[in-house]
Formats: C-alpha cells, sequence, structure tokens
C-alpha cells in the first residue's frame, strides 16, 4: 500500500470540473477549476459533451497537482464525486461517445414517463429502486436514446457500446475499466437497492442490454489503476455529489442529516444500513457502502428552489442587487410582516410532489416592505427544509438531533438563525465549505490507508460553528403549511 498521504478529488458538476487536493489532515493543498459549453437544442433539453467533461476533468487535475508542488506520484489515490443521473453512452473500442450526455436536468424524457405510469403508476418500479417515474433518471433517458436510433439498440445488444453515468466515463476514461458505485447506480432507476445488482425485470421492461452496464462496486475500494497521463494512479472512489456531501459532513450514523443550499436543496438522512421505503414523500437510496462492509442507506428530500428564489429576487425582480444583500435588508425587520413565499416556480418537489403548483405571494397587506419580502424569502427555504425534515422523521420515527449545511446560501448568518429557528434543531456549518470534495476524498483515503476508517476521520480537527435555536417557530408552521395549499392547482 502506499505510504503516499495525498489524496486528488475531482468534483465534476453541471457547469464545470473541478479538483481538490488533501493531505491526511484533510487540508487543502491545491486546487483548479474549469467550466464547460452547455448545451440546449431544443426547450427542455440539457446536453454536454463528454469529451469537454474528460478533457477539463483532466485539465484540473494536472492543475492542482501543480499548485500543489506534486506529481501523480505523491497522491495515494483518486476520488471521484459527480453530477448525478446525467447518461453518458460511448464506443466500447474507441472510447469515443455516440451521443452527446443527457443532463440529469433534461425533461426529453417526459411522454416515456408517462407512457410507463399507465402500467403501475408513477410507482411502479418504486419497490425495487426506490424512484419514483420521472423524467430525472438516468435508465429512462438510456431508453429514450435508443427509441430514437435503433441502430444503438442494435449496437448496445451487440455488446459494442457502453452505458455509464459521469463516473463511469470518468473511470473509464482514467483507467479503462468500466465500472459504477452504489451510490450513482442506486439513481438510474436500474438497481435493486437490496441486492445492490441490477434488476433483470426492469432491464427486460425497459429492453436495456445488461451487457453495457458497469460493474458495480463499493464508494470506497478499488475501481482501477490509471492509464496514459494517469499512468499508476489508483481511481479509489466514486459517489454522487449528494452522497459525497454527506461523507464530506461526516454525518456516519443513522440520523446524521446533511442539507445542502445551492440552487435548489438537498436533505439526505442516513439511515444507517436499514432501508427506509418512504411513505412521505422522498426518495430511498444508498448514501454509501465502504469496501467488505455492508452499505448505508439514506432517504433524500429535493427542494426545487431555495438559492434560486434569491436570484429571482436580483435578476428577475430587481429587488435586490446581490444576493449578500438579504442578510442586512432581512435583518432590518423583526419578522416577514405576515407575508409567505412560496417559489413553486416549476412545481413543488419533496415531500409535496405537485408538479400543478405554481409560486405565491401570502399574506400582503400595505404594511409589508421590501425587507420584510427579503425575509420571507429566506424564510421559504427555511420552511421548505422543515417541511422535508418532517416526512423524514414520519419516516424514521428518528427525530434530528442537528442539521449539518453547506452550500452558497450559508454564508448568510441570519439565514441560519432562521433555519435552527424553524426547524427546531442546531445548525451545523464547517468552516471548510468544501463538503462535497471532501466525502470524494475521505472515501479515496480510507481505500487506500491514508485513514484506518470512518472512525479515524471523526478524530480529525475540522472546526464547525453552530447555530442553535432561538425561538419557537412551531405557531408559524400551519401559516406556512397553509400558504403552499395555495400554490397547489394552479396549472390546470
Amino acid at each position: 500500500m502506499s505510504t503516499a498521504r495525498y489524496i486528488a478529488a475531482i468534483d465534476q458538476g453541471t457547469t464545470s470540473s473541478r479538483c481538490v487536493i488533501v493531505n491526511d489532515s484533510a487540508t487543502k493543498v491545491g486546487s483548479a477549476q474549469k467550466e464547460f459549453k452547455q448545451h440546449f437544442p431544443q426547450p427542455g433539453w440539457v446536453e454536454h459533451d463528454a469529451n469537454d467533461i474528460w478533457e477539463t476533468t483532466s485539465n484540473v487535475v494536472f492543475a492542482a497537482l501543480d499548485q500543489a508542488g506534486l506529481t501523480i506520484a505523491d497522491l495515494a489515490g483518486l476520488g471521484i464525486t459527480n453530477q448525478r443521473e446525467t447518461t453518458v453512452v460511448w464506443d466500447r473500442e474507441t472510447g469515443q461517445p455516440v451521443h452527446r450526455a443527457i443532463v440529469w436536468q433534461d425533461l426529453r424524457t417526459d411522454a416515456l414517463v408517462k407512457r410507463l405510469a399507465e402500467d403501475g403508476g408513477v410507482d411502479r418500479f418504486r419497490g425495487i429502486t426506490g424512484l419514483p417515474l420521472s423524467t430525472y433518471f438516468s435508465g429512462l433517458k438510456l431508453r429514450w436514446l435508443f427509441d430514437h436510433d435503433p441502430e444503438l439498440q442494435q449496437r448496445a445488444e451487440a455488446g459494442e457500446l457502453c452505458f455509464g453515468t459521469i463516473d463511469s466515463w470518468l473511470i473509464f476514461k482514467l483507467t479503462g475499466e468500466h465500472a459504477t458505485d452504489v451510490t450513482n447506480a442506486s439513481r438510474t432507476m436500474l438497481m435493486n437497492l437490496r441486492t445492490l445488482e441490477w434488476d433483470a425485470d426492469i432491464l427486460e421492461t425497459l429492453n436495456i442490454p445488461a451487457a453495457m452496464l458497469p460493474r458495480i462496486r463499493p464508494s470506497s475500494g478499488h475501481f482501477g489503476t490509471g492509464i496514459g497521463d494517469f499512468e499508476g494512479i489508483e481511481v479509489a472512489a466514486a459517489l454522487g455529489d449528494q452522497h459525497a456531501a454527506l461523507l464530506g459532513q461526516r454525518c456516519f450514523r443513522a440520523g446524521d442529516t446533511k442539507n445542502t443550499y445551492g440552487t435548489g436543496s438537498f436533505l439526505v438522512m442516513n439511515t444507517g444500513t436499514e432501508l427506509h421505503s418512504s411513505k412521505h414523500g422522498l426518495l430511498s437510496t444508498v448514501a454509501y457502502q465502504i469496501e467488505g462492509q455492508p452499505a448505508h442507506y439514506a432517504l433524500e428530500g429535493s427542494i426545487a428552489h431555495t438559492g434560486a428564489l434569491i436570484q429571482w429576487l436580483r435578476d428577475e425582480i430587481g429587488l435586490i442587487s446581490h444576493a449578500a444583500d438579504t442578510e442586512e435588508l432581512a435583518a432590518a425587520v423583526d419578522d416577514t410582516g405576515g407575508a409567505y413565499i412560496v417559489p413553486a416556480f416549476s412545481g413543488l418537489f419533496a415531500p409535496h410532489w405537485k408538479s400543478d403548483a405554481r409560486g405565491t405571494i401570502c399574506g400582503l397587506t400595505r404594511f409589508v416592505r421590501r425587507e420584510h419580502l427579503v425575509r420571507a424569502a429566506l424564510e421559504a427555504a427555511c420552511w421548505q427544509t422543515r417541511d422535508v425534515i418532517e416526512a423524514m422523521t414520519a419516516d424514521t420515527g428518528t427525530a434530528l438531533d442537528a442539521l449539518y449545511v453547506d452550500g452558497g446560501m450559508t454564508v448568510n448568518e441570519l439565514f441560519l438563525q432562521l433555519q435552527a429557528d424553524i426547524a427546531g434543531v442546531p445548525v451545523v456549518r464547517p468552516a471548510n465549505p468544501e463538503t462535497t470534495v471532501l466525502g470524494a476524498a475521505y472515501a479515496a483515503g480510507i481505500a487506500t490507508g491514508v485513514w484506518d476508517s470512518l472512525e479515524a476521520l471523526e478524530e480529525l480537527d475540522i472546526e464547525t460553528q453552530t447555530w442553535e435555536p432561538k425561538s419557537d417557530r412551531d405557531a408559524d408552521y400551519p401559516q406556512w403549511k397553509k400558504a403552499v395549499t395555495k400554490s397547489d392547482g394552479w396549472v390546470e
């Protein structure tokens, strides 16, 4: 086993590729980031050039190493975290994509979702995969490609093509191996959550050849050894981005829960080695798996618009000039003046799942001014988070001890206090916001012996700051729920 004490963590996101180098104290010693082009060939369609993704990823790894004054030989291993559900199909022999990658945001499979739901409803595969039928998931994107190019189906059946999510694409380019991990596989809607294997019945229903699918591996373990410019490096981890953030927040125990506040928000609760099938609008998924150990499962609640509401106030309404203005403006008033904003711009996600909902502002009086509306926008993220927390508690019977947070909105300390008050739990923010790349680094470090175990990671001196609840907002919760009902059913 290598004596090197550095880990490279690739964070391949929706708009950019990034690499961070950390040492055995989990301290960043080098980083680089590069954006790549987005393609929008039709309304609702979103595509990436997989070669752009590979080129930018390769470039940022070496740029980060240069900044750190290191070489490939200095690395104990490399971990990958990635945008989830984005679908890549490539030629097994040449390693070239046969179509642009279809991105997780893409809506082109909507008609396919409706057709499949005619037999068994949207929960047709949920008992096996933990997922409802949705345009999100990779398996349906692959089926769409076959439906619109029958030659691809024939080539796949002949064993000429590989399918994978972004982790698989990068692993193939790095090592020549065709593999994925349990977290990314759990987002394809093709994997059985209990067996952690591709489900033969679903593959038959969707007419997807098993031969084109990657081998499913634990999140932390051996994926392959580097080739070409990456000669000798061990690719030792792969996780979807939200799963990596859970590890990066060191949410290793059942009940530990993190929320990432970006354009939308993703709450993920570690449910331990027990799989919970949600009855309250959440997704069941794999949290992570360490090689040689049972998989840990999770419940996930996705919120469509949190940071996006702040962007809307800035870009479309002109209520603020900069996102940072929200803290000072919201602090200028004691409450929202009775106003509630429900940002259902394209419907409501977890736990409501109301595609016919639209955004509403309720409780307006002449007393309400700009500062009240800005505060209501911050509170909207907090109330939506509470909705998901309530669903998680109902599904598991476990009340949160704390909410671990990261993402762009968490620079606003007033917002974090509002979240603590509204959720009724302490809110914990790490001093180092790099939770996603840290999760990939932790998983790779455990696989390569940089750290012995998850318990060793708990002993690292990671600085955090905590916001304790200062006021009880339970009395306001019914009003929020009432505002949500006003947004429901808007689209006929």
